[in-house]
């Protein structure tokens, strides 16, 4: 009987605790849980206006995509902080923890650690930005997106090329995106025999029939080099940088089709092999070897 009393009383009392708790340290916990996701609904909310604002002020793509995620982060982690500090919960051991971990991790990852300063200084720096064509490390395409430690090119044939930011950040980069005009280099190649002013005249007027091949600066033909078995023809223009591709593979097809028309060759690599015939010659040394 003693034992039941002791019991039941037992029960009520941790009945009695939890409905304490739940009163006091529960409604805390719940209060502040409600408040931390109304506070992230408006950083999310803020951030999504800023991005808005920044847009109609034509902020750099870049320099968006890269802060402001990075700035909604630091804002939540800020708010998880203060309710951490509401609950009571000691946020300087937290911190010492955070900055322990962090630095072992640090030096576990010292690549990775290059990656994120390579990013930060293309982020200040700026050599490219999203939507620009560049080269780098043997790749090239165009900027789809920059990450903090990656940089993401899509390729001419529609693939995803990552860069670590370390890289980007300590090579050559070549950026064909900064210049509106972009200058290309052609060489044609046509017989010994051909005219070459005439040739000359007819690349020229490929070069006026298209219109996005500009004419200032003035394009520029002549003679490149008297190679082994062809006069070799450069012909340099200038065109915007996004039609170079364009006009590249128009004067390829326009030039081999206007000489085709106009009787100018275009010599390729061939072999003259002569074979002389001894076999008479070696006939009669025999005879006259045997009469002898």
């Amino acid at each position: 009987m003693t034992y039941l009393m002791s019991a039941t009383l037992s029960l009520s009392q941790i009945l009695t605790n939890i409905c304490n708790w739940l009163v006091t340290e529960g409604l805390k916990i719940v209060v502040a849980l409600i408040v931390f996701l109304i506070y992230c609904a408006v950083v999310k909310s803020i951030c999504k206006k800023l991005d808005k604002r920044l847009k109609k002020k034509n902020v750099d793509e870049t320099l968006r995509k890269v802060s402001l995620p990075w700035l909604r982060r630091i804002l939540v982690f800020i708010g998880f902080a203060c309710v951490l500090a509401y609950l009571g919960i000691e946020t300087s051991s937290i911190a010492a923890a955070i900055t322990s971990v962090g630095l072992t991790i640090g030096l576990a990852l010292q690549g990775s650690l290059s990656n994120f300063a390579g990013g930060v200084i293309i982020i200040i720096m700026r050599p490219y930005k999203i939507g620009d064509f560049i080269e780098c490390d043997g790749n090239s395409g165009t900027v789809e997106d920059i990450k903090l430690f990656y940089t993401y090119l899509r390729t001419g044939d529609n693939k995803i090329v990552v860069i670590p930011n370390g890289v980007a950040g300590n090579r050559t980069v070549t950026n064909y995106s900064v210049k509106d005009t972009r200058r290309n280099d052609l060489v044609f190649s046509i017989s010994y025999d051909c005219d070459f002013e005439k040739a000359k005249q007819l690349i020229k007027e490929c070069m006026d029939k298209n219109e996005i091949i500009l004419q200032d600066p003035a394009p520029f033909i002549n003679i490149k080099e008297h190679s082994a078995s062809s006069i070799d023809i450069l012909a340099r223009y200038y065109t915007k940088s996004d039609d170079y591709w364009t006009a590249h593979w128009y004067m390829l097809e326009a030039v081999k089709k206007t000489f085709d028309e106009n009787g100018i060759s275009i010599p390729y690599p061939q072999l003259d092999v002569h074979v002389k015939n001894d076999l008479d010659n070696i006939s009669k040394e025999k005879t006259s070897k045997k009469n002898n």
